[in-house]
């Protein structure tokens, strides 16, 4: 398809810079086949019903980004996929002037040697590793914020960009939909009857790429990292056999458990997913859909359209902008149900 079809435009003051406060109080839009109907995140255990499952996506941020030299170059990098316990392929700016066995020097006693380049990656490995990596990644690394909220990170972000279910390090981005939960709100989930389970998929640097094509055939997905075992297979399946649905929190979550569904019936999976979603995709493993308000021409635009319709999609950001909504990471949600193509 052609990429322009996915296009919008989106007022400077809809991206929200922080996040609501309580999380809970963000909009919700909820978009279906009946049309439009304006709600919040805290109405959600009453738009959902007893039997119901929530899948989240226990992935945890990083500080990713990180600012070091090589000799009197300054060098920026954004981490991007764990390889070993020392080792990371990241992005690099300047990438060009970064060659094999160069050495970059952060702050504190971290660096890191260039170990190749390729598909505008450099593979980089640290002189830590493990717990001493994460840990000096904690002393001198930042918050990789979205490019669009055209600031630095600061200590706020540091809570306001993890979920509060957040326990497997390896993320680079948030799962951005389930930063609008909190106890209390999952505790009145639970009294209405709706169950919760946990997958990962560790977000990548990808996930800030645009797409740069002009057909969504020519797009290459970066491969992400994902996991979901045994038990949680047979709880999702079990909770769907009794007549819930499944409500993915996060395009994150959706990818992931589409990716295990791929022979047509939800299976233990691990391992990467390039998984591209567009009009005309089956969905297979999820009938539901929490997600925040995405980029005009990117893959999470394309995905939700391929889940609810392109058209009712188009509408329902038409109505959020008239509407004021708070757009991306720290912005407000919808709440989607499946369209299946015919």
């Amino acid at each position: 398809m052609r990429v322009d079809l996915f296009d919008f435009e989106l007022p400077d003051d809809r991206i929200a810079q922080r996040p609501t406060v309580p999380r809970e109080a963000a909009r919700l839009l909820g978009v279906g086949p009946h049309g439009l109907r304006d709600a919040a995140i805290g109405d959600l255990p009453g738009l959902l019903r007893a039997g119901d499952i929530l899948v989240v996506n226990d992935t945890r941020v990083i500080p990713a980004r990180l600012f070091g030299r090589r000799g009197a170059v300054a060098v920026e990098v954004l981490l991007h996929r764990q390889q070993t316990l020392d080792t990371w392929q990241a992005l690099s700016r300047p990438a060009k002037r970064l060659k094999p066995g160069q050495t970059i020097e952060f702050e504190g006693n971290l660096a890191a040697e260039v170990l190749s380049k390729a598909e505008g990656m450099v593979t980089l490995r640290f002189n830590l590793a493990g717990p001493a990596l994460m840990a000096a990644l904690g002393a001198v690394g930042h918050i990789p914020l979205p490019p669009y909220l055209g600031r630095e990170d600061d200590a706020q972000d540091r809570a306001d960009y993890q979920t509060v279910y957040a326990a497997r390090e390896g993320a680079v981005a948030a799962p951005t939909a389930g930063l609008h939960f909190t106890p209390a709100l999952f505790e009145a989930l639970a009294r209405h009857g709706v169950r919760r389970a946990t997958v990962t998929l560790h977000v990548g640097a990808g996930t800030f790429l645009p797409v740069s094509v002009d057909d969504t055939a020519d797009h290459v997905m970066h491969p992400e990292w994902g996991e979901i075992d045994a038990a949680t297979v047979n709880t999702i399946n079990a909770a769907r056999a009794a007549g819930g649905r499944v409500v993915a929190v996060g395009t994150t979550s959706l990818r992931l458990l589409e990716s295990a569904a791929a022979g047509g019936e939800l299976t233990p999976f691990a391992g990467d997913t390039r998984l591209f979603i567009t009009p005309g995709y089956r969905l297979k493993a999820v009938d539901m859909l929490l997600t925040n308000f995405h980029l005009p021409r990117s893959t999470l635009y394309m995905l939700v359209c391929a889940f609810a319709g392109q058209q009712r999609m188009h509408d329902a950001y038409a109505h959020a902008i008239a509407a004021n909504y708070r757009f991306y990471s720290y912005g407000d949600a919808c709440l989607l149900e499946r369209s299946d193509p015919t």
